[in-house]
């Protein structure tokens, strides 16, 4: 690795196509997208690519994912994408892939100087997160290719740190989480989420875990009891060196005003 390997850690869009009412959005996710895409056109250095990790559309219906794949063509940069919660496989794989199915999307890819393996951690109708044992073969290989290639991971849940959280909904299940850590310890520069809506690094099983806020609120950090959604959006500008991984979290000018509050007992009720 010569120089730097730079990338952009893109998540949560939840792009909803204006034509149908969606009452679950706060804001234009779509002239949020809109903003990332100038301000991507704008830097100095071109990406080496870009990670999206999740959440693609807010609903998984055909027409918003029409309208995602008309605004990424604006992107001069390689862009690789994940599926979360709020995805749905069939629709996804026939509007941007070309290929109806409903199989797992999980695929890997030497691009830009990294080997990036992409996960898919979406359960139909969970909030929460899993890996089959099919993905855990698949990813089991794809770490053993390219074996002097920097490796970067990438899926929408992030893993459980610990056995008891409360909020069974906010990441992997135990289980897999476990499973995960022991298959990339050693192995991985860096695993890139979303989901929950935090800007944040995780030390895990000795990689750093980067979850991104997203484009479409962040949950509010300092709220112990409950949710706090505000309106705050940015992404990761993220730079691979050969002494580790560094990000720095961008932040789009933003009201910060209130979106929606969520009472402790509500959230312990998610799944």
């Amino acid at each position: 690795m010569d120089a730097p390997i730079t990338f952009l850690h893109l998540t949560d869009l939840h792009i909803s196509d204006p034509a149908t009412p969606d009452p679950h959005l706060a804001c234009d996710t779509l002239a949020v997208l809109d903003r990332v895409i100038d301000t991507i056109a704008g830097l100095t250095r071109r990406p080496d690519f870009v990670l999206i990790s999740g959440d693609l559309t807010n609903r998984g219906d055909a027409a918003s994912y029409r309208l995602l794949a008309d605004r990424l063509q604006a992107i001069a940069a390689p862009v690789l994408l994940a599926l979360g919660n709020h995805d749905a496989r069939g629709p996804f794989r026939a509007e941007m892939l070309g290929a109806p199915g409903e199989a797992a999307y999980v695929h890997d890819r030497l691009i830009g100087g990294a080997h990036v393996i992409v996960l898919d951690s979406l359960v139909p109708g969970r909030i929460g997160g899993a890996l089959d044992a099919a993905q855990f073969d698949f990813l089991g290989a794809a770490l053993n290719r390219h074996p002097d290639v920097p490796k970067l991971v990438m899926l929408h849940h992030p893993p459980a740190l610990e056995p008891d959280a409360e909020m069974v909904w906010h990441s992997l299940n135990w289980e897999d989480s476990d499973r995960l850590g022991a298959m990339l310890e050693g192995r991985v520069a860096g695993l890139f989420c979303g989901h929950v809506h935090v800007p944040r690094v995780s030390h895990w099983r000795g990689l750093p875990v980067v979850t991104g806020n997203g484009l479409y609120n962040t949950a509010d950090p300092l709220i112990d009891e409950g949710m706090r959604v505000v309106e705050a959006t940015g992404f990761g500008l993220c730079r691979l060196r050969p002494s580790g991984l560094s990000v720095d979290f961008v932040s789009l000018p933003h009201s910060g005003r209130e979106l929606d509050r969520m009472p402790q007992a509500a959230l312990l009720s998610w799944r």
